[in-house]
């Protein structure tokens, strides 16, 4: 039945339903980051230009800021301005679906039969669904896909070598919308590398100087890569500064989704599991692997093992390099799984994917259409009262107070998005913009740590919004210069006393020494973030 869409295009269309208006679809906004995003977005519309200062911080306030996902923040926010909220879920869960039933489909090109493939796809999923959020990272891993996609092909033969240019046009659009651009070159420097060892190690001669060749190929694409990457507002200076931010200690041990993954979780086990898969692979293989899969495992498992954040990437590279592997070694072995591998002729012909195409033609007249479809509200994307104060921001929004917002950094994002320009905020989730000694003193205050009432009288804040059941919020019932203003059943709201009440000025506080961001580029040591409670990963 060749009208049947192959398991490739039910993969994705399962997904993108799932996740746009299915029973996945809530996760997506679980993170409040996208409502900075939208809002610069929305700047860079209307300003035609792009942004190198700050406009949502109270502390930060025209401070020069690397929006190094600028390009993403003006193609979603002309998504929301036309389909609102709906529009970016749907977006978001298009590029999840996409970059996971590509990764599955490379799989079985690669050499994987039906069965294996299924079963890493499954694992896979469930590891990367600890980031299924609408936020610009998302991108990043199509990005990566199709940055393998062209790397293994290239260095395979199985296209020509001059397909391996494509990258620096890849790059040029990559290095705009996410700092993940760097995991593009470490892909190369590990296709590079693998080129180099066969070169001299291969047993057989007539391919050792095709391996050299195809080195110096990768030397050429890849300094043409870097040339493209520097095709960005902020020029070096974004590399100096993602260098910065990724290499502190203090960031990385204190942003929850750059820390290891939690072992407990389910997303982590998924993980593990597909890591045992791999070296059982592996042993069946005997050792006789190419040098490139065996770096590409080993640079897999020591990064998902790294960062939570890692675990998506780390989770579809693992697929797609252990399940020819494993098929491998099943071949000939089971009558069931021969039967079950006849579809992957079909699966692996080049077609229209026109049930694919219907599909996501059909969810972007329903995100026009204001979520509905034949008169039935089928999408309506929302930020969790749960998990959000929501009705806490309503009420800030009717009383057209323009007091600035002291809250997690978490929350931020939300408050930018809600209240931005009648509110600001003292801070939000871009940690390497705020820098780790404003960071420190945050953290301070959250913690309700010595000391963190000089903090709010430094910076002038009159104004906080908390959990309920938080450090802080104890200890500003306690406080004779607090004063209890409302509560919800998400978070509380603490005003200052009129008598105690102080001007909001960050130059009257010489303590908190304010590190700009491009300062921070040049000083490895000042660096930044971390969030608290409520970030869920």
């Amino acid at each position: 039945m060749a009208w049947l869409p192959t398991l490739s295009e039910l993969i994705f269309i399962v997904l993108l339903i799932a996740l746009s208006c299915g029973s996945l679809a809530p996760r997506l906004l679980w993170d409040g980051d996208i409502g900075w995003h939208i809002r610069d977005g929305q700047n860079i519309l209307a300003r035609h230009t792009i942004p190198h200062v700050d406009l949502f911080s109270a502390t930060m306030s025209s401070r020069p800021w690397y929006a190094w996902e600028w390009l993403y923040d003006a193609l979603i926010a002309w998504i929301y301005e036309r389909a609102g909220l709906n529009g970016v879920v749907f977006a978001s869960a298009l590029v999840i679906a996409a970059s996971l039933a590509v990764a599955f489909q490379l799989s079985l090109r690669r050499g994987g039969n039906i069965a294996v493939t299924v079963l890493l796809f499954v694992l896979c999923a469930t590891a990367s669904s600890i980031h299924f959020l609408a936020r610009p990272h998302v991108v990043g891993w199509l990005f990566a896909v199709a940055w393998f996609l062209i790397l293994d092909s290239g260095t395979r033969n199985e296209l020509r070598p001059g397909y391996l240019f494509w990258l620096p046009i890849l790059m040029l659009l990559w290095v705009n919308l996410h700092a993940g651009f760097v995991l593009g070159f470490v892909l190369l420097t590990i296709y590079l590398l693998a080129e180099i060892s066969e070169a001299f190690t291969h047993p057989s001669c007539p391919e050792r100087p095709r391996a050299g060749q195809r080195a110096g190929i990768l030397l050429v694409v890849g300094a043409i890569c870097f040339l493209s990457s520097l095709v960005n507002p902020y020029g070096l200076e974004l590399h100096m500064h993602v260098y910065c931010y990724l290499t502190n200690r203090f960031l990385m041990h204190h942003i929850n989704e750059f820390r290891r993954p939690d072992l407990a979780g389910l997303p982590t086990q998924a993980f593990l599991l597909m890591v045992a898969l791999g070296v059982l692979g592996v042993m069946a293989a005997r050792g006789r692997i190419r040098h490139v899969t065996g770096l590409l495992m080993l640079f897999g498992i020591a990064s998902g093992m790294y960062a939570a954040r890692n675990l998506p990437f780390a989770s579809m590279l693992l697929m797609m390099t252990t399940a020819p592997l494993l098929s491998r070694h099943s071949e000939g072995k089971s009558r069931l799984l021969a039967r079950l591998n006849r579809p992957k002729r079909k699966e692996l012909s080049s077609y229209l994917p026109a049930w694919s195409i219907l599909v996501v033609v059909l969810g972007t007249i329903v995100c026009l259409e204001h979520g509905r479809l034949l008169g039935r509200v089928v999408m309506d994307a929302g930020f969790d009262a749960a998990r959000f104060p929501v009705a806490t921001t309503d009420e800030i929004q009717r009383q057209r107070s323009g007091e600035p917002i002291f809250s997690l950094d978490s929350w931020g994002g939300y408050f930018i998005y809600r209240l931005y320009p009648q509110n600001k905020v003292f801070v939000d989730d871009r940690h390497d913009f705020y820098g780790e000694t404003f960071i420190r003193e945050y953290l301070k205050v959250i913690h309700a740590q010595p000391g963190w009432t000089e903090v709010l009288d430094r910076l002038g804040v009159n104004l906080i919004v908390i959990p309920m059941k938080s450090e802080i919020s104890k200890a500003l019932m306690d406080s004779p210069s607090w004063r209890l203003a409302s509560r919800e059943r998400v978070a509380v709201v603490f005003e200052r006393n009129q008598l105690t009440r102080s001007p909001l000025g960050m130059e009257r506080s010489p303590c908190i020494q304010i590190v700009s961001s491009r300062q921070q580029a040049l000083k490895p040591e000042a660096t930044c973030n971390v969030p608290v409670p409520a970030r869920p990963r």
